[in-house]
């Protein structure tokens, strides 16, 4: 892996850095964030649920607008502003206790993530050129590095204050900003000078067969992937794991992803056609969801088991539906891309972002739905039934707009140089 980060350009290099930092410095505040606001604050749960939706819809809302921008104005000025206003959010958490000021905090930390987001994928899918699946392989490996050690992190600051949490999340966003000023090499954006109206641009996204076609179809996969967040930890709960549980679940995922990402994605690389890997890959998320259907149809029957036992199939899923992400994201994210105009390369990455925040809103819906009316009905395994067969068609409608040759207009690189990824 050394020798691959090294054969990349400074510029994907520091956003690979950048993306660990981000990354890193989200993950040691949010996840103790609804506890803070609910139980030190006091807030209504309705209230604390309303404030972290506030977050995630901001971001989710607006990223079609953060991917027009960075393709307009540049990624460099973006993915400064994103990392320079999540400074702010997240100081303004540490200091505030009434409502408004938490609203803001939260509106102005989704802000950010619409706006780097799409610039960082944009800058990096444009940077590597031929290298885009090789390039976003390494992105998962520094992505997961962040979400593993940002945790970690957390909780001893959190145990002291939740304030320190507050502000060492904010110096790291401070400092990612201040690194993006002084060492990231300014590039335009790809629609820079474009006279014609934003309207214009994102109806030529939506225009894209290609493109609409394969998020329609990928869609359901991050409703599939969210229930590491939703489904998952509360049948840990339900199996009697605890925080603990889910701590080590969380922990086993990130590890994998990190040990093994280049090595897997090099591996279906040389193997499969891009198109082929993510249908193999959504094949594996949906096959994944069997063992918590199995434990959670049959935990009646088998009554009270060992620790270790009762919680293994929520483990085994989390576990599976991890490598699945590993061998769908490098290629996914190349697609998108590929399928599109090179000028609008933000606009691409900032709709389609759009687009899963969507499939993860409505799939939790969906599923927190179906988890209620199988337990109401004696058929607790309803939900991951449903999941199993979501993962299955999502693959299937891949499979069929490939063998239709509705991606044959993409060029793909044929294979990743396993030299410069090991």
């Amino acid at each position: 892996m050394r020798a691959g980060y090294a054969s990349f350009s400074p510029a994907v290099r520091l956003l690979l850095v950048n993306q660990f930092g981000i990354n890193l410095g989200f993950y040691m505040l949010v996840p103790y964030l609804a506890d803070h606001l609910s139980g030190r604050l006091g807030l209504a749960v309705w209230l604390t649920g309303l404030l972290l939706g506030l977050r995630n819809l901001s971001q989710q809302g607006m990223f079609p607008v953060g991917g027009t921008l960075c393709d307009r104005y540049g990624y460099k000025p973006l993915i400064m502003a994103g990392c320079g206003l999540r400074t702010v959010g997240f100081a303004l958490f540490g200091v505030s206790s009434s409502v408004p000021a938490l609203i803001a905090a939260s509106v102005l930390t989704g802000l950010a993530g619409a706006l780097f987001n799409p610039a960082v994928r944009a800058y990096v899918a444009v940077e590597a050129g031929e290298r885009k699946v090789e390039a976003f392989a390494l992105f998962n490996v520094f992505y997961q590095a962040g979400i593993l050690a940002g945790p970690l992190v957390g909780v001893l600051l959190v145990a002291v204050d939740f304030r320190l949490a507050c502000v060492a999340a904010a110096v790291v966003f401070a400092v990612l900003t201040l690194l993006q000023a002084r060492r990231l090499p300014s590039r335009r954006g790809t629609a820079e000078g474009a006279g014609r109206p934003v309207l214009a641009d994102w109806k030529e996204v939506l225009a894209n067969r290609p493109f609409v076609a394969f998020s329609a179809a990928m869609f359901v996969s991050y409703a599939l992937s969210y229930q590491v967040y939703l489904g998952l930890p509360l049948e840990l709960r339900r199996a009697g794991g605890g925080q603990a549980a889910i701590a080590v679940m969380y922990t086993f995922m990130a590890l994998l992803a990190v040990a093994g990402q280049v090595r897997l994605t090099a591996f279906a690389a040389r193997r499969w056609r891009p198109e082929q890997a993510i249908v193999r890959g959504l094949a594996v998320m949906g096959v994944g969801f069997v063992p918590v259907l199995l434990a959670a149809q049959f935990a009646g029957r088998l009554g009270d088991l060992p620790y270790g036992l009762g919680v293994a199939p929520a483990v085994a899923t989390a576990i599976l539906l991890t490598a699945a992400g590993m061998l769908i994201f490098p290629f996914e994210m190349a697609m998108i891309s590929t399928l599109g105009s090179p000028e609008l390369t933000g606009t691409y990455y900032g709709l389609y972002n759009a687009f899963s925040g969507i499939g993860i809103l409505l799939g939790n819906l969906a599923s927190g739905w179906a988890m209620d009316v199988g337990n109401a009905r004696g058929f607790p395994a309803l939900p991951w039934l449903l999941l199993l067969i979501a993962g299955l068609v999502s693959a299937l409608a891949v499979r069929r707009l490939d063998r239709a040759g509705r991606f044959l207009a993409a060029s793909y690189p044929d294979r990743v140089r396993p030299e410069t990824v090991g």
